[in-house]
């Protein structure tokens, strides 16, 4: 493993988040507020950082290996999370343990919080929580590959790292064009949302935090209560279309702009993502009306908002810890699904759901004619055996991960199906889950120990399991070999 090349795209990284804090310096020097000391020390210390790395290496660029890609990645969310915590901390908010559990929340967009208020935070904390959720929500790899120029073609190795789903919709042979087009497109749905927010009633800046939250599928909002503070149908009815749209795949949005909206309902998984959407909404809101006895119209703008935002975000707009248990089913499968492959949201993704269902639906074929050769279909695109066996193997790491977290939870004193909702809502990213986080619950209540633990399953379910799990053997640090 090259050092060298390591610290030089780390150093690179570590720098642009040093430029990143003086955005909410200035909204704090704006507002005289004393956290301009703790944005600016922060951004000081990512600066020095940035230099010594940088210091280590004197190349301005190499070919980088996929395990170079990897040490890269897994390094550059830990870095950037123990950086993004300092503003919590210097400013007395959190202790350090709250406040990096805060900020690697914020980075996975999982939008569980430590704060046990946010009426009285400052605008600069808050608008360096949304800044996290934006910023991880498109992937701080996509981001620093669209706007840095850097090793080139090989810089793929660290964003296939970063975990984009089972498809390679976002990775053209021009990975740096195709990120900026990304990248783009994710600045003009988030302005969208700002502008439409601004029409609902918003003031510039809850518009413009909001926004970041949602279309980066990371649910930081600014107040305690979340979207229950609107009481809005326009501001949940645009929130829901945002968060959806969050959770489909940014490849699909650039090839449809390029070639005609038709592509998005000739795409297999969006069709299925739409459709599990959809029909989700009205099966709840059905369940609603008939044990909770709502209108029509207010279960259905009831279970949309929540369906979008549980498969991908996790803002809040009803208390649905108190909704009948079929519900509470339905959320956590939609929890455990999140959005599509190239998405904002976490999760198995769409498209691992819809293989597995096709060669599960293949082997049953295949039982009553065993000469019967029927290949899996992905669309048009012929998902090939190797390809397949990669997706039942990481469902079942997936399925351990929920398991190993729940198993923990549960030894630090939590009840089962409370564990459990923990488990689906810290490794899926999501956020709010049921009983002791549940919709108007935080995490602060939690033990050292489960705050700990959460910490590693966010960043886990973030970067698909994969890319921790690589990092973890000794090997993998030390020769050359099976690299």
């Amino acid at each position: 493993m090259k050092q060298q090349i390591i610290f030089y795209v780390l150093s690179r990284m570590i720098f642009a988040e040093a430029v990143v804090l003086l955005f909410p310096m200035a909204i704090a020097w704006y507002n005289r507020d004393p956290n301009v000391v703790s944005f600016l020390m922060a951004s000081v210390l990512a600066g020095t950082v940035a230099l010594v790395l940088r210091s280590r290496t004197k190349i301005a660029a190499e070919k980088l290996t996929l395990k170079e890609g990897i040490a890269i990645t897994g390094l550059a969310w830990v870095v950037t999370t123990f950086l993004g915590m300092l503003p919590y901390v210097s400013g007395g908010y959190l202790n350090p343990l709250d406040a990096f559990f805060e900020s690697i929340s914020g980075f996975t967009t999982t939008g569980a919080t430590t704060f046990t208020s946010l009426a009285d935070l400052p605008q600069s904390i808050l608008l360096w929580r949304a800044m996290t959720n934006w910023l991880g929500g498109l992937g701080i790899i996509v981001i620093f590959i669209a706007l840095l120029p850097q090793a080139g073609a090989s810089t793929v190795n660290m964003y296939r790292a970063e975990g984009a789903g089972p498809t390679d919709d976002r990775v053209l042979p021009k990975l740096r064009d195709m990120t900026k087009a990304l990248f783009i497109i994710y600045i003009s749905f988030t302005g969208a949302a700002a502008c439409l927010y601004l029409i609902g009633g918003l003031d510039l800046f809850q518009s413009l935090v909001h926004a970041m939250a949602t279309v980066a599928g990371g649910g930081f909002s600014s107040y305690d209560d979340s979207a229950m503070h609107f009481d809005s149908v326009w501001l949940e009815g645009w929130m829901a279309f945002f968060m959806a749209v969050a959770g489909g795949s940014f490849g699909l949005y650039y090839r449809a702009w390029h070639k005609g909206l038709h592509l998005l309902w000739r795409d297999t998984e969006f069709r299925a993502y739409v459709c599990w959407l959809a029909g989700c909404s009205v099966l709840i809101a059905l369940v609603l009306m008939m044990e909770l006895g709502y209108t029509p119209g207010y279960a259905l703008r009831l279970s949309t908002f929540q369906v979008s935002s549980v498969a991908t975000t996790g803002f809040v707009s009803t208390d649905f810890d108190l909704w009948p248990e079929f519900t509470k089913g339905l959320l956590i499968l939609l929890m455990i699904v999140g959005g599509c492959g190239g998405s904002t949201a976490s999760g198995l993704k769409v498209a691992r759901m819809v293989v597995l269902f096709k060669s599960t639906w293949n082997i049953v074929h295949q039982k009553l004619s065993p000469r019967r050769v029927t290949p899996v279909r992905l669309g048009s695109a012929r998902v090939d055996e190797t390809q397949v066996l990669r997706i039942g193997q990481y469902f079942f790491l997936y399925m351990v991960c929920l398991a190993l977290c729940t198993l923990f939870m549960t030894w630090d004193g939590i009840g089962t199906f409370d564990s459990f909702g923990i488990a689906v809502a810290t490794l899926g990213n999501v956020g709010p889950g049921f009983g002791v986080i549940g919709a108007t619950q935080t995490y602060a209540g939690l033990s050292d120990f489960a705050k700990v633990t959460l910490c590693v399953f966010m960043l886990l379910g973030r970067l698909e399991i994969l890319t921790l799990l690589v990092m973890l053997r000794p090997s993998f640090w030390r020769g050359e070999r099976y690299w």
